[in-house]
């Protein structure tokens, strides 16, 4: 039994926050963060993960054809759950409709769409599930610091969802290989080290207090070669050369890493997506808001052979080799939108603002 992609959908707020709107409560410009990241705007959510997550999982089987009823299991990569207990995926069931599916999230940073997908394609091909959904959704700006220029400005919102079924026909495509894994060493690169269990819940505004240890040579050196090579090992198991894949969708991180990557991996006939520049590192979401993007501006036709890697905090890695299906049109429609916000994007985040950058640290 083979698996493939069927459905797909994303969700990115309107709220967005462009880089001199940045600059109006942190020391930085728009030359400074696109010299260094590529980075021209990003979207800041007014609403919790989990509708964000719906929303994209609705459009991705209305796509597929499908109704929420239809789904087996959903599984949601994250790292910024709107709880721990029920898990955040709980959550996404409930909006979604999704009473017939189990459902649970993964957590691995940015590389958490690649790890969920793999799963999917296990349950489709041993025959434990038909309809898989895979939704990556992140309200990373929750957990900044904003009065860090070196963090702050590289991280938006967002949410994209695929949906994952056998594959009955070459035309459908077929999800070929993965090489996914984390290499520990390298864990305190990236890591948001006092928040969570292992924290002093004792400790005033421990909540609140979340700094990042953001070692930004190391994460664009080891996230290239990571990225390079685990998606020459993807390549190499589904039998496949470099010449043989047509499209490259990387982790939307920052655009010089996207550019390295480019010159490690040589692929000699692919076209990379590049869509940071709009969005920002929307971690777990990435990749598939990048795939929806793809097809929305035509640089996804159909048929095409891609790979598909991302690198983030652990050190998390993975890459898949896949070949799309011929097509790239919907089944189904849904009405499934956020609720609009009455404000600016800075207006999301003014209550943070007050407290990292104004010094307003008063709990209510």
């Amino acid at each position: 039994m083979k698996s493939t992609i069927t459905g797909w959908g994303k969700c990115v707020p309107d709220n967005v926050v462009t880089n001199d709107d940045m600059a109006t409560f942190i020391d930085t410009s728009d030359e400074w963060i696109q010299q260094r990241t590529g980075i021209k705007e990003r979207r800041f959510s007014h609403v919790n993960n989990s509708d964000m997550a719906s929303v994209a999982g609705l459009r991705a089987i209305a796509t597929a054809g499908l109704q929420p009823e239809d789904i087996d299991v959903v599984i949601l990569a994250t790292c910024t759950p709107d709880s721990i207990v029920p898990s955040a995926a709980s959550h996404v069931q409930k909006k979604m409709g999704c009473v017939n599916a189990i459902v649970y999230d993964v957590n691995a940073a940015c590389a958490g769409f690649l790890y969920a997908m793999q799963q999917a394609k296990a349950f489709i091909e041993s025959g434990i599930y038909k309809n898989a959904v895979v939704i990556g959704s992140e309200h990373i700006t929750w957990l900044l610091d904003w009065s860090d220029r070196n963090t702050a400005v590289l991280f938006g919102d967002g949410a994209g969802a695929m949906v994952v079924q056998e594959s009955n026909d070459e035309s459908e495509g077929e999800i070929y290989s993965f090489k996914n894994g984390l290499s520990s060493d390298k864990l305190a690169i990236l890591e948001v080290p006092n928040f969570g269990s292992a924290m002093n819940r004792f400790t005033p505004y421990a909540a609140a207090e979340t700094t990042w240890t953001f070692d930004g040579q190391e994460i664009f050196k080891n996230g290239i070669r990571a990225m390079g090579n685990a998606s020459e090992e993807a390549i190499a198991a589904s039998g496949l050369t470099k010449e043989d894949i047509d499209l490259l969708i990387p982790h939307q991180a920052n655009l010089r890493i996207v550019e390295g990557l480019e010159r490690n991996l040589k692929l000699p006939n692919a076209k990379t997506l590049k869509y940071v520049h709009k969005y920002g590192n929307t971690s777990a979401a990435s990749i598939p808001t990048a795939f929806v993007d793809g097809i929305e501006d035509g640089s996804i036709k159909g048929g095409e052979t891609m790979v598909i890697t991302a690198v983030g905090a652990g050190l998390a890695w993975g890459a898949a080799a896949i070949k799309l299906g011929q097509r790239v049109t919907p089944l189904g429609e849904t009405d499934a939108a956020l609720p609009e916000f009455d404000g600016t994007g800075v207006d999301v985040i003014q209550e943070s603002i007050d407290y990292f950058v104004h010094g307003k640290k008063e709990i209510q």
